[in-house]
């Protein structure tokens, strides 16, 4: 009796293993949809955020808006000079007075602090301009690859390069008055133009080698002849910060307050965005860090 009840017992449990079995096999069973990730809040103007391999939008925040830039500006200054046709990185550009003056009368440029008479080459100009955001860096890349007799014709000849540049890239909400960010009232983005433009940057392969780099020792000759070493680092919060940060360039100013253009990869998928007129340093480097973590999460 005890036998023939606990044969009945396996039997069933057979049984109802079988029909499970037969239920999962048919899809009749579903798994848990899975938990809605939540649309971030930030405190900045304007955000915007897209899977760079895609191009598909991932979050946007005023993202058509035309606010000031500030130094998030220099990745065109940069993207211009990468542009040039046969381009010598190492060709020597010899830092001129004007370009220290520069910082002088604008009191809250940020500067790479290039000494005049001293040979830099455009690589390292480069590093000056999107590592410490050095304005000086940005007027003498200017002042090289603009076309002209005097350095107002050459620094006007490369605002119409990057006008050109954001034109062809269909930033059609972007105007530059200026090679650093100082805007003259008319220097102006939006957080999916500049998204646009990072993009683009970043098919670059010194491009994206120059702003992953956290800092940077670069030997400068003197216009004695001697040498000596200029040491720069990163603005660039969430480089060594946020896990997989490959770029890209912060920004700030009395009008464009925190701005922070920023990319990353994890696993294979690289999101890249822009926060625009964020409140304070800590709430831009928050504000790019919740983007991205939803970014990859979606």
């Amino acid at each position: 009796m005890i036998t023939g009840i606990k044969g009945a017992r396996v039997r069933r449990a057979a049984a109802a293993v079988i029909t499970a079995g037969a239920v999962l096999s048919t899809g009749a069973l579903t798994a848990a949809p899975a938990q809605a990730v939540t649309k971030p809040t930030i405190t900045a103007k304007g955000g915007y955020v897209m899977n760079n391999g895609t191009g598909r939008s991932l979050f946007t925040k005023a993202a058509d808006t035309q606010l000031s830039t500030g130094s998030t500006t220099k990745i065109m200054t940069a993207k211009v000079v990468l542009s040039q046709s046969n381009l010598n990185l190492d060709a020597k550009v010899t830092v001129q007075k004007a370009y220290s003056d520069y910082i002088v009368d604008n009191n809250y440029a940020s500067s790479a602090h290039l000494i005049v008479g001293d040979k830099v080459t455009v690589r390292q100009l480069l590093y000056g301009l999107m590592l410490p955001s050095g304005c000086d860096a940005a007027y003498a890349l200017a002042d090289k690859f603009g076309s002209g007799s005097t350095r107002a014709a050459r620094v006007k000849s490369f605002l119409s390069k990057m006008n050109s540049t954001a034109k062809s890239l269909g930033m059609t909400n972007t105007h530059f008055d200026s090679f650093d960010g100082i805007g003259r009232g008319s220097n102006y983005s939006t957080p999916r133009d500049l998204t646009k433009l990072a993009s683009s940057a970043m098919k670059s392969s010194t491009f994206r080698t120059v702003v992953k780099t956290k800092s940077t020792k670069q030997k400068a000759e003197t216009k004695s002849g001697g040498y000596r070493y200029y040491n720069w680092d990163n603005t660039n919060p969430l480089l060594g910060n946020y896990t997989g940060t490959i770029g890209v360039k912060t920004g700030s100013g009395p009008e464009a307050k925190f701005c922070l253009v920023f990319a990353a990869t994890r696993n294979g998928k690289t999101v890249i965005g822009t926060v625009l007129a964020s409140t304070s340093v800590a709430n831009r480097t928050a504000d790019a860090k919740k983007l991205l973590n939803y970014g990859f999460a979606v």
